[in-house]
């Protein structure tokens, strides 16, 4: 939890005994969590955000990771709250969890962005009468525009495509330390 903006936070699992048992089993699960420090754990479903939830999701996923059958995983508002470096970890470990099934991601972050194996844009087109949506593969150096666009606005902005080229390949010199990492275990 501390590498995906939750750092003071504490997950806890409690068993509550159900009368009588039962088909279902003789205990009720709930996850518990803080997400600040000093604040007692409480029910995940009372108190977390929508991105908070998303986040612990992803927490517990990655930590499950290869011994799931789940093929396909879906966030949105993965990053929801959180920004710099938060968002490269969050990134980060969306990636990790893609190495074991498919991950499909819906971000505004050009941090968690970066990861991506394959990039899609959604863009909107609306007329008098009727708006719909398209879905555009980003490939290339049409990938910096894109980044650059995410983060200023303008995908022109020379330090905008600048900064975003410098993230792009960040992420690809910390997926080469993965593979090699991978190689030697082998």
């Amino acid at each position: 939890m501390k590498e995906l903006a939750l750092g003071g936070g504490r997950f806890e699992v409690a068993l509550q005994p159900i009368d009588g048992g039962g088909a279902q089993g003789s205990e009720a699960v709930e996850f518990l969590v803080s997400a600040n420090p000093g604040v007692e754990p409480r029910s995940l479903a009372k108190v977390a955000s929508g991105g908070e939830l998303s986040r612990i999701m992803l927490a517990i996923e990655v930590v499950l990771a290869g011994r799931s059958a789940i093929p396909t995983y879906i966030f949105d508002e993965v990053d929801a709250g959180v920004g710099g470096k938060a968002a490269v970890d969050v990134g980060r470990r969306l990636a990790k969890l893609a190495q074991h099934a498919q991950v499909l991601v819906v971000t505004h972050l050009p941090q968690v962005a970066a990861w991506a194996d394959t990039h899609y844009s959604i863009r909107k087109n609306s007329s008098e009468s009727v708006t719909s949506s398209d879905l555009a593969l980003i490939e290339g150096a049409e990938r910096a525009l894109e980044l650059a666009r995410m983060m200023a606005g303008r995908e022109e902005s020379e330090s905008a495509q600048e900064h975003a080229r410098e993230l792009l390949e960040f992420v690809a010199s910390e997926r080469a330390l993965w593979l090699k990492k991978l190689s030697k275990r082998a």
